[in-house]
């Protein structure tokens, strides 16, 4: 890699800088703060673009690189400090928990070219599904509905519905039933 040969350039940052600018700025002092209370973070994220639903609870400490991509459901539960880094959108299902401290990637780099391109590809969660603590989403990763991706678990690709992962990389552990 050549990292001077790096460019963002044609990235497409989805906002102009100026509005980027103050979504910074105010979710470094008001969504990512220890500050208690959900429903203002939910205001303000609708207020810079995120589709929110109803019934959705963030916990201090949460970080969202542009709410213009992003899309949660119904019911959705967002634990403390969990970072959605997202270059591309990321779209959470109805009634579904992100554990504290989960990181949901949507870019990288491409390590064969010398300029190290950025690379994004989204992140979709279905419905009813379960990201544990600490657990990781790569770029393009697809949990299906009802999966759960186990604590510390690194989660990449297609997840199938109704299935329990665990490990690094995270593989199918077992079924899981569906709620009654």
């Amino acid at each position: 890699m050549q990292l001077d040969s790096f460019s963002s350039r044609e990235f497409d940052r989805g906002a102009s800088r100026s509005y980027e600018a103050a979504w910074l700025v105010l979710s470094g002092l008001l969504v990512a703060s220890w500050l208690p209370g959900s429903g203002w973070r939910v205001l303000l994220l609708r207020a810079f673009g995120a589709q929110i639903g109803t019934g959705v609870v963030l916990k201090p400490g949460v970080r969202v690189k542009f709410p213009w991509r992003l899309a949660v459901g119904d019911h959705v539960w967002i634990g403390e400090d969990v970072w959605i880094d997202n270059l591309a959108k990321v779209t959470i299902g109805d009634h579904t928990c992100v554990s504290q401290g989960a990181y949901l990637c949507t870019g990288s780099h491409d390590w064969n070219r010398k300029s190290f391109d950025l690379i994004t590809s989204p992140i979709v969660i279905g419905n009813h599904a379960w990201l544990g603590a600490e657990a990781t989403l790569a770029p393009g990763a697809v949990m299906g509905e009802g999966t759960v991706l186990a604590m510390s678990a690194f989660g990449q690709g297609r997840m199938s519905d109704w299935t329990v992962y665990a490990g690094n990389p995270a593989s199918p552990q077992k079924p899981r039933l569906r709620p009654s």
